[in-house]
């Protein structure tokens, strides 16, 4: 495969790898599922691509019958044809041809919507597709929303309601880069869709995501930018550790 292409294995082998990294790192976390579902909508994807990539033979032989009736009827048609005579049948032949005029058009239609039902096809497959992709992108960007790298710097008491939050400074920057691959993965995904398919409207559903998972992944490194320069390593919620006493003034 050209250089230029992606390749749908070694994408799934990248998130099996990543899938790995996150259930060893942080075992039994919700980033995991979600990293396990992708890889079942990335096998899923594999094969769509696959399919995509190569022509619907039944479709196009079942198309190429029709048309070629079609073309037989109209030959047929145009054969028995006979130019009439005098005014009162050149004007009953002005009328034949306007209708046949009218249903060209609506033949037209007809032969427009057998050619592109292929395509009609596979496109409504990839949106379906896209859409799940679309989808586990919004569950991590979830996963990530309450991942304050401010509560690093500034600890306050948590109310009943506040998230648990008992990552250090490196499991949290490390969480925050897995969701950024996470996201990096599922727009490489999409881009699947439209490598070997030539389609404008799943062209634009895929640039869609890819600015989806941009603008996430832009927020999450936001985070980790914060991260860094806390410089701390006690777990968020935690109390503020208690300032050293001062040394009582020395007596004059």
């Amino acid at each position: 495969m050209p250089a230029h292409h992606l390749e749908a294995p070694r994408i799934l082998a990248t998130l099996r790898r990543l899938h790995d990294r996150i259930g060893e790192r942080f075992p039994g976390s919700g980033l995991g599922h979600v990293a396990a579902d992708l890889l079942t909508v990335g096998d899923d994807t594999a094969e769509l691509v696959a399919y995509l990539g190569r022509p619907n033979w039944p479709i196009r032989i079942a198309v190429g019958v029709v048309l070629a009736l079609i073309g037989g009827v109209l030959a047929a048609a145009a054969l028995s044809l006979r130019m009439p005579a005098g005014i009162d049948g050149f004007g009953a032949f002005v009328q034949a041809i306007e209708s046949a005029i009218n249903d060209l058009v609506f033949l037209g239609i007809a032969v427009f919507f057998l050619v592109s039902l292929e395509n009609r096809i596979k496109r409504s497959r990839a949106l379906w597709s896209l859409h799940r992709l679309r989808s586990v992108a919004h569950i991590v960007d979830m996963h990530q929303l309450t991942k304050d790298p401010e509560r690093l710097a500034s600890p306050e008491l948590d109310t009943a309601s506040s998230p648990t939050r008992s990552l250090t400074t490196p499991e949290l920057g490390r969480y925050l880069d897995y969701c950024s691959e996470l996201l990096s993965l599922i727009s490489k995904l999409a881009a699947l869709h439209v490598q070997q398919f030539n389609d404008s409207v799943t062209l634009g559903a895929v640039n869609e995501i890819e600015g989806l998972c941009g603008s996430m992944s832009n927020k999450i490194w936001q985070k980790i930018t914060l991260i860094g320069r806390t410089g701390q390593q006690t777990p968020p919620g935690s109390p503020a550790p208690t300032p050293p006493d001062r040394a009582p003034p020395k007596r004059r």
